[in-house]
């Protein structure tokens, strides 16, 4: 064995053999319908829409923070990438490089997407990484089946599937474990949700399928599940949002999260929340629903301002899945001592620790550096830790 996992770090030691075959997709668009509240880029008229909106590129960015992760193997390596933006161009700027397959195109599509993954199976790489959402996840399955291992760098907006590392970071260090630590495959689920029906507050997941996942526990994200409705998981999330009530201070924005407990706060002061977006109160009232980053920046302008959220069921994440427009300017402009967690009894019993990945590495490590504040019950906190 020429490598370790010490905890969720990599340890390399000598490593000896022909360099190993990373193949590398890039979505150029995935993510970008986060921060402008649009659920989601699929379709060219959505894509238009969020380009108008003002949406940046996410992936990008993303891709290259991964790359820049394998730097300790860097001439242990050949990159396969999709030409152009789906992934030669990160790879060209971080100083690697690759052989690359497809052509440069200004406008791809997941056809493209599909394509390229097919040509992966061709060229028999070792580990095809990807970078995207539940879309993309799709695509690629589409291209690859179980023929080939294949992690996913969570880029996009909507991520429930069991296919992604945590980070790209986490991403690149399970890459590096799979390739000369021996971590073992499984098969993990590929979900995908109606984004139209997202997009009106009605969450439709469906499984699509299966490939093989390189598996490290601690840097894996888990399939998002759901909470069971009982009469007990209705009350407890009653419990929180009186207490929330009771505590709300005058003249201060609530960033609202997603979620059915969050949303049981705006029930409870008779105002009506998106289930799936991020909605402004003030004064008990609402200022605005499913907001962007952009309308948040300004309606917490010269305000305080508290962010409340609720972690996502079997993954533990409370921020950087699906609520994007919770951005790290929004984090940094509120604080990171006003960010209050929510969450039930019975969905708390399911997670070991709260998870963030914000976009943003120096933000997240500070986040992780501490604990978090979580309201479990009506006068009952607990602290949390971050990973």
């Amino acid at each position: 064995i020429s490598a370790c996992l010490v905890g969720s770090e990599m340890c390399i030691r000598d490593r000896t053999g022909p360099p190993k075959q990373i193949g590398l997709i890039v979505n150029p668009i995935a993510g970008m319908g986060g921060a402008v509240a649009l659920k989601g880029t699929d379709g060219k008229a959505v894509l238009r829409r969020a380009l108008a909106l003002g949406a940046r590129p996410v992936a990008p960015a993303r891709a290259q923070l991964f790359l820049s992760q394998l730097a300790p193997v860097k001439g242990d390596i050949r990159i396969v990438a999709g030409a152009g933006s789906m992934g030669e161009d990160g790879v060209r700027k971080c100083g690697l490089e690759c052989d690359v397959l497809g052509r440069r195109k200004g406008e791809t599509s997941a056809e493209d997407t599909k394509k390229i993954a097919r040509a992966m199976t061709s060229r028999r790489v070792d580990l095809l990484v990807f970078c995207g959402g539940d879309g993309t996840a799709r695509d690629v399955l589409d291209g690859v089946d179980s023929t080939l291992p294949v992690l996913g760098v969570p880029t996009g907006v909507k991520m429930h599937s069991a296919v992604f590392a945590v980070d790209p970071r986490a991403a690149a260090r399970i890459a590096m474990g799979f390739l000369w630590a021996g971590l073992p495959l499984r098969e993990t689920e590929v979900m995908d949700v109606d984004e139209k029906a997202f997009r009106e507050g009605r969450l439709s997941a469906v499984l699509h399928g299966y490939m093989l996942t390189p598996y490290e526990p601690n840097l894996v994200q888990r399939m998002k599940t759901a909470s069971p409705m009982t009469e007990g998981e209705l009350r407890n999330q009653a419990a929180i949002a009186i207490y929330i009530i009771e505590n709300m201070k005058p003249r201060t924005v609530y960033i609202l999260g997603p979620g059915t407990t969050t949303r049981t706060v705006a029930d409870l002061l008779d105002v009506r929340k998106t289930l799936l977006g991020v909605d402004l109160i003030s004064d008990r009232k609402i200022v605005n629903t499913d907001a962007n980053e952009e309308q948040i920046l300004r309606a917490i302008s010269g305000k305080p301002a508290q962010i409340i959220v609720t972690p996502i069921g079997g993954q533990g994440f409370i921020l950087g899945r699906g609520n994007q427009q919770i951005s790290p300017q929004v984090l940094r402009r509120v604080g990171l001592g006003n960010i209050l967690v929510i969450a039930t009894e019975s969905k708390l019993r399911g997670l070991r620790s709260l998870r963030v990945d914000t976009g943003d590495p120096g933000l997240d490590d500070a986040l992780r550096a501490g604990y978090l504040r979580v309201v479990t019950d009506y006068g009952v906190e607990r602290q949390m830790p971050i990973e």
